[in-house]
């Protein structure tokens, strides 16, 4: 039938669609929306700043999260995996989602072609409506490049860190070089 809206998914039913898939999706206002999988610079990326945070909050109550981890936007009626994310003090779940977190300090999203435009529009727009949110970090995967956007009371700033340079991450009083960031365990340079 032309023209016919398709119908929106409840919440109940994408978590209980995630339970048996066999990949990830999001769920946006209704509509469920697979996620493409990575490229080897991203795991590495994403790898690499799991590392260096986990080394970092070593001994504080803080854990690193992988994409693995659901983050519930009940605000803007949004689950999605994050790359990485942070929660310090107490991990809240959704009350009606066991595998999702609401309360991430900071957010890390590695930029790829195809999620770039999302990561820096609506997806930002949703996660600044979580009341923990201290921090929202990009990285880049074309050049050394780090953006954190930062909650300043009702304002979101925008520092930006580049080759030679060190992103200063509040939230967790942690501070990363650029350059170290884009050096993989074995010493390679990435991009």
């Amino acid at each position: 039938m032309a023209g016919a809206a398709k119908r929106l998914a409840t919440y109940a039913e994408y978590v209980a669609g995630e339970a048996g898939a066999t990949i990830k999706h999001e769920y946006v206002g209704g509509r469920i929306l697979a996620m493409a999988g990575g490229s080897v610079e991203h795991g590495r990326l994403v790898t690499r700043l799991t590392v260096l945070l986990s080394a970092a909050l070593a001994g504080r109550p803080c854990v690193v999260l992988p994409a693995d981890v659901r983050v519930r936007i009940r605000a803007a009626d949004r689950a999605t995996y994050p790359d990485v994310h942070v929660i310090c003090g107490q991990v809240e779940r959704d009350p009606d989602d066991e595998h999702a977190v609401v309360n991430p300090v900071v957010i890390i999203e590695v930029l790829s072609d195809s999620t770039a435009e999302t990561d820096r529009g609506d997806e930002l727009a949703d996660y600044r409506r979580l009341r923990s949110l201290r921090e929202y970090v990009l990285v880049s995967q074309r050049e050394r490049r780090v953006d954190v956007y930062r909650r300043d009371g009702r304002r979101w700033v925008l520092d930006e860190h580049l080759r030679g340079e060190r992103a200063r991450l509040e939230a967790l009083d942690v501070t990363l070089d650029v350059d170290d960031l884009y050096v993989d365990g074995l010493g390679a340079i990435v991009s």
